[in-house]
Formats: structure tokens, sequence, C-alpha cells
């Protein structure tokens, strides 16, 4: 079995070597990501620029643009043969609810459905990085599970959020839907020394809402989170209604 290992916080982040030596117990895994941090990158392409790789000294194959163009040189330049499956992470951080539309660790699994390649993303919903590194056994575990299935949902990925607790204390897993995430005071206005005006976005306060079925619920509870997403955002059951919008031209 060949692996894709992927991220969006870059080659040298723990979180990824966490994933690929967990994924290394399953097949070969060939590592190919981005060079440097592309945290919220969402889906992005690099269309208006070449796109350069290279071989790190540990084998890993760096490229400068986002997660998803990783993805997409992998399987279609880089790679000597096509993954049979690809997994992204272990993220810096959760990528629950509206998360997962920003997500570039997401997107490269969703990069990788698309490319009709079964895909996991993982994250790690606490701020203390390092003990990413305790998770290997129940990553193994849990991946292993996955590349089992004989037939993976098809253009679904599954988006997992591991919470912030020592996975000795984890209570187990829940199969769960998207949380909402509500920000405030996320958007900071100030001035340059030079006193000209700029806006950071980022910080400020988050709220949640959702069912007992949701993401952060299972992450607040002590479970690992495991929400499949599908490819389709199609809104189905408004189609005929908006069908008698009377919409013409």
């Amino acid at each position: 079995m060949h692996i894709l290992c992927t991220n969006d916080d870059g080659y040298l982040a723990g979180g990824l070597r966490v994933l690929s030596r967990a994924a290394s117990e399953l097949g070969e895994v060939s590592i190919v990501a981005p060079d440097r941090e592309q945290s919220a990158t969402s889906h992005s392409l690099t269309l208006h620029h070449p796109l350069r790789s290279r071989r790190a000294s540990d084998g890993a194959l760096v490229v400068d643009g986002t997660p998803t163009d990783c993805v997409i040189l992998a399987v279609n330049a880089l790679l000597t043969r096509r993954p049979d499956f690809c997994f992204s992470g272990v993220n810096h951080g959760p990528n629950m609810g509206e998360d997962v539309l920003y997500s570039g660790t997401v997107a490269a699994a969703m990069e990788a459905t698309v490319l009709g390649i079964p895909a996991v993303a993982i994250s790690y919903a606490g701020t203390e990085f390092t003990a990413i590194e305790s998770w290997g056994e129940h990553l193994r575990s849990f991946l292993e599970v996955a590349v089992s299935r004989k037939a993976f949902p098809e253009a679904t990925l599954l988006n997992v959020n591991l919470p912030p607790i020592p996975p000795q204390q984890v209570k187990g897993i829940r199969v769960t839907t998207l949380g909402q995430r509500r920000y405030s005071d996320s958007l900071t206005r100030a001035q340059d020394p030079s006193g000209r005006e700029y806006f950071w976005i980022g910080g400020g306060n988050t709220s949640w809402e959702g069912g007992e079925d949701s993401d952060f619920h299972a992450i607040n509870e002590g479970y690992i989170s495991v929400t499949p997403l599908k490819l389709d955002l199609t809104n189905h059951s408004l189609i005929e209604e908006i069908r008698g919008w009377g919409l013409a031209l």
C-alpha cells in the first residue's frame, strides 16, 4: 500500500512526523508537504507563478506552494506511483465547524478525494502541540481501520479531531456533524509606527453552536470526533423551492 502524507503546517511540523511514522506501519509512505506554514489557505491553487519542489535530507518532497498544490503535484508529477490513500495532518490546532472551509489540512484531503484517492484529515484540538507525539499508537490503530475498508465512501473524506487530553484518557470515538463556530472581536484595526492603518485577522473570542452529535461536543467530552465530509455542497432540499422562484432572464 502506498500512502501520501501531507499537511498545511509545513514539512518540518511535528504533527506530520507523528502521522507519517504511524502510517509507515501500514505501508510505504511518501511525504509531499509545503515548504512553510500554509494554514488557512483553504483549497487555493497556485496559478500565476511556477511551482518548485526539492527533496529534503529526510526524503520528504518539499513544495513551495499550498497543500492543494502538494497533492496535485504528488499525484501527477512527483511520485512514481499513485497513492492508495492520503492522510493530511496532524494539524496543529482544531478543524471543526466552519474551520473546514478555511483549513489547508482539510483542503489537501479534499483534493485527494477529488482525484479519486481515499483521504483522511486529522487535527489536534489543543494548543500544546508537543502533545501530538503521544498519539502515534492511537493514530496507527485508527488509520488501520480506515485503510482496511474494501469500499471507502465515494466522494467523501473523513475529518478527524483529537481531543486535547492524554490518549489514555480518551473515552472513545464519535461520528459527528459539523458544529457552528461564532467569532467575535477577531479583527484588529491599528496603525503601524509610520501612522499607516493596518488590519489583522485572528484571535478574539469564539463560541459554539450545534447539537449533541456535533464535533465540538465530542471533543469537549473527551471523544475523538470523526466527521464525514462530502464534496457535493448542493443544498438538495432547496432545489425545487428555488426552481419555483420564477427566476428568468
